[in-house]
């Protein structure tokens, strides 16, 4: 597919591939695609942020390339890696074969051959299909020198190899960052990216999310569901429940076969929206009863 000529058509593209998407992250959604520029998204966890990066490849049709981020991730586990076995046995073989020349020998294991390609490489190598979607996923969890290092891959769209040197993206892949802000990231690479937080959905556009991923549950549960959440937000919780939550706990309403909630369905998969013991054990008891009835009251026509 090629890219979308408008707002409106982002929204349908993303909505074709289950992903109900608001007027102001399609916008930016349009903006990052028309201008090349990366997509910086922040916000709670379970917001929808990665599934944007997978519901745009598929719309697109273009390879899916994901960077996990982790506490030590360095530039070698993200650009690539020599594979030190396969070079041992190359070396190993060569001692044994009479006028080896050396130098030859060097050039090859230093070779795409024996080269490991890492997500941000293969982001910046030759796709079919088109350049691919790069998602460099939950990046406040690496440190400053990596973002460092980042500056120039986002900048330039090109990475430096010591032995081999310096490999250019024939065309810019379209790049996704996403933060669920443990910490702040730095300002030089949020300047070269558009910007958008990704916040928790209203009542109208969380039942649509659920009638698109889970178009089995009846409007009567899946209304109880979308309500009840957006309820239990507004507590003093560790950790609000995220729209994956929301999902997740209707596709376990109705693996039980349940059509309504009550306050023991919710004190018995309270483990599908809540991540916390000190969050689970508030909810037990009356609690649960309290915030069901709240929630229906909300849901009550006036």
């Amino acid at each position: 597919m090629t890219a979308p000529g408008s707002i409106d058509d982002v929204q349908a593209m993303l909505g074709a591939q289950g992903y109900v998407c608001g007027r102001a992250l399609a916008t930016v959604t349009f903006l990052s695609l028309r201008l090349g520029r990366p997509l910086f998204l922040e916000g709670e966890a379970g917001v929808g942020k990665t599934e944007i990066a997978k519901a745009l490849a598929a719309a697109l049709g273009r390879r899916l390339i994901r960077l996990q981020c982790y506490e030590g991730l360095d530039a070698a586990s993200a650009v690539c890696e020599w594979n030190f076995p396969a070079q041992m046995v190359a070396i190993r073989t060569a001692e044994v074969v009479e006028g080896t020349d050396r130098e030859a020998l060097t050039d090859e294991l230093f070779s795409e051959r024996f080269l490991i390609r890492r997500p941000l490489l293969e982001a910046m190598s030759p796709q079919d299909g088109g350049p691919p979607v790069l998602l460099i996923d939950e990046l406040d969890r690496t440190d400053a020198p990596f973002e460092a290092f980042l500056l120039e891959a986002l900048s330039d769209f090109q990475v430096t190899i010591p032995e081999i040197g310096t490999i250019r993206a024939p065309a810019p892949p379209i790049v996704i960052l996403t933060s669920n802000r443990t910490r702040e990231v730095h300002d030089a690479l949020k300047r070269r990216c558009l910007y958008h937080w990704v916040d928790y959905p209203d009542f109208d556009r969380e039942m649509a999310i659920l009638r698109a991923r889970v178009p089995e549950a009846s409007e009567a549960l899946s209304r109880e569901v979308v309500a009840f959440v957006q309820r239990l937000r507004t507590e003093d919780l560790f950790k609000k429940p995220g729209v994956a939550e929301t999902i997740d706990w209707a596709k376990c309403l109705l693996a039980l076969d349940m059509v309504e909630l009550s306050p023991q369905v919710i004190a018995d998969t309270l483990g599908a929206i809540l991540k916390y013991q000190d969050d689970i054990a508030r909810l037990q008891g009356s609690e649960a009863a309290r915030l069901l009835e709240e929630a229906r009251a909300e849901m009550a026509p006036a």
